[in-house]
């Protein structure tokens, strides 16, 4: 392993990432702070490691931040970077760009993977609260028919008291949406096969398998990563055993989901769907799901956007500034853990 600089020192930086990233998440002040706690090289970042500044850069960085864009970091890139020791990324995965050579040589990273899961997870807990009373539907029936329903009839089954709520994959993401949901009056399920019965009773949920969670929930959220072994998690077998008028709500990848079998199950009116992630992303013009009107389709929003960046900045700043004085990251990303990883 390669050692960390002297505490209170400040290290050789370099951003790695595409232009728009670059100029989307790191403000002036954010890179004003970096520049507190590191010897920034200077600007433009990094998006393409072969170029003659790069190279220059890359001579004498200790630490590259990263984002969106950044080349992969291959053993070339490494060779031109003998002092290189850290990776901060100011977002999610690193699994685009940190390659097995980065965990080879023992460089350190970290990433952003938390601060981008508050969106997404308070994008879910939204929804979850929104289709437990149809708002969306009912909306767009009022715009209809201009006149309002009788609202003491409304079914016994609308409503969020006591409803169950089922997440799939206690993942960073899906431990978000778990903390959001204690206040409510809820029962939420979990199935995660890494995760202890001693570990779900401290997470104030009940740990079931898939089958159960499928059958027995309202609202359905997956939170799994998409790997080999997951796609295709959410099979026919598990739409088809969910409840009558329950709710699929998706923002980890498309492809977790058979979009066949989904499709098929929402032209029947058998279940809703809130779909942040599609596959492919975004759906062709004429895929039939644009036609199905118990899907609400967001074009991958979930994540962090806007004002929600410089949440991103800020964590990634933070973790630059602990790794200078010699404090290890935070929020470190292990090799031994990837499998798991988004």
């Amino acid at each position: 392993m390669l050692s960390t600089p002297p505490a209170h020192r400040r290290p050789r930086a370099a951003l790695a990432m595409g232009a728009d990233a670059a100029a989307a998440v790191l403000s002036p002040d954010s890179l004003a702070a970096l520049a507190e706690v590191c010897t920034l090289a200077p600007l433009p970042a990094i998006d393409d490691f072969s170029t003659g500044a790069a190279r220059t850069a890359l001579a004498d960085t200790e630490i590259l931040v990263t984002g969106w864009g950044c080349p992969p970091i291959h053993a070339g890139v490494l060779a031109a970077a003998p002092a290189l020791r850290a990776v901060v990324h100011t977002a999610g995965t690193v699994r685009g760009h940190v390659t097995d050579a980065c965990w080879d040589r023992g460089i350190e990273v970290s990433s952003a993977a938390a601060a981008n899961a508050l969106p997404v997870a308070e994008y879910t807990l939204a929804m979850i609260l929104l289709s437990g009373k149809r708002v969306l539907e009912r909306a767009r029936d009022f715009r209809a028919t201009r006149m309002r329903d009788a609202w003491l009839a409304t079914p016994p089954g609308l409503g969020n008291y006591r409803r169950t709520v089922g997440v799939l994959s206690a993942s960073l993401i899906g431990r978000r949406v778990i903390e959001l949901l204690r206040p409510y009056d809820l029962r939420v399920l979990l199935h995660d096969p890494y995760v202890t019965e001693e570990e779900a009773a401290g997470l104030g949920v009940h740990l079931v398998t898939p089958a159960v969670l499928f059958a027995e929930s309202d609202v359905v959220s997956v939170h799994t990563p998409l790997l080999p072994a997951t796609t295709g998690l959410v099979s026919r077998g598990l739409l088809e055993a969910m409840r009558p008028d329950a709710v699929l709500i998706n923002t980890s990848r498309g492809a977790v989901v058979d979009q066949d079998a989904l499709t098929d199950v929402l032209r029947r009116d058998r279940i809703r769907a809130v779909l942040d992630v599609t596959d492919p992303d975004p759906l062709p013009a004429g895929h039939p799901l644009w036609d199905c009107e118990n899907a609400t389709i967001t074009p991958h929003l979930a994540g962090s956007q806007g004002n929600e960046l410089r949440r991103l900045a800020d964590l990634a700043v933070g973790e630059v500034a602990r790794w200078a004085a010699g404090e290890g990251f935070a929020h470190p990303v292990r090799r031994e853990r990837l499998a798991f990883l988004a």
